[in-house]
């Protein structure tokens, strides 16, 4: 019974297909964090996503290997290689990991910004600067990643005419941060230690 039904063409058709497509979306959304977890110094992680990425990979290309005459497993294939993609950064988005530096540029006093900020534990560094119109003040602060949506609205609210830029941090040595309570005994981002010091 089991053979004839691995045997028949709603098999190579439908279930085979869908099988690869989804092999294809958990190693290749496994590929995706893997990658964006060594781009943010989480290096012990990587290792373990890793193994378990290549053993789906092998299971799927198997699969493909052995059935060479089903066009639709190659479009399973494709397309599961695609959704996995969307889906790995859709949940780097989501969790939000590592640090990010925010520079704001604006002919205003930023004072107000700058207090605002150091009162709900942002660390803030402001120097003197020159642009294309004149006088102009820089201020910089480092936050976690899950800050910036708040960070940019407080930017908005204070200085709504100033220009600011976003850049990804990898590490740093030391920082002023805002203290989260956790929701459990710990907090699963704290366990992933992304915050670590610089060499």
């Amino acid at each position: 019974m089991v053979e004839a039904f691995i045997t028949s063409p709603l098999f190579a058709l439908v279930v085979l297909p869908f099988l690869i497509f989804c092999a294809r979306i958990c190693d290749v959304t496994l590929g995706t964090i893997r990658v964006i977890f060594i781009s943010k110094g989480i290096n012990y992680l990587a290792p373990i996503i890793g193994f378990f990425e290549v053993i789906i990979w092998l299971l799927a290309i198997g699969q493909v290997m052995n059935n060479l005459t089903n066009i639709v497993a190659y479009v399973a294939y494709g397309a599961g290689f695609a959704a996995g993609t969307y889906i790995g950064m859709a949940i780097e988005e989501k969790i939000s990991l590592g640090l990010t530096s925010v520079r704001i540029i604006t002919r205003e006093d930023p004072a107000d910004l700058m207090h605002y900020l150091r009162t709900h534990n942002y660390g803030v560094t402001s120097i003197d600067g020159e642009g294309a119109t004149g006088k102009v003040k820089m201020v910089f602060t480092i936050i976690k990643r899950q800050d910036l949506p708040l960070v940019i609205n407080i930017i908005k609210q204070f200085n709504p005419s100033g220009f600011y830029s976003v850049e990804e941090v990898k590490s740093i040595a030391e920082g002023v941060f805002p203290v989260r309570r956790s929701r459990g005994v710990f907090s699963w981002r704290d366990s992933l230690r992304f915050y670590r010091k610089g060499k």
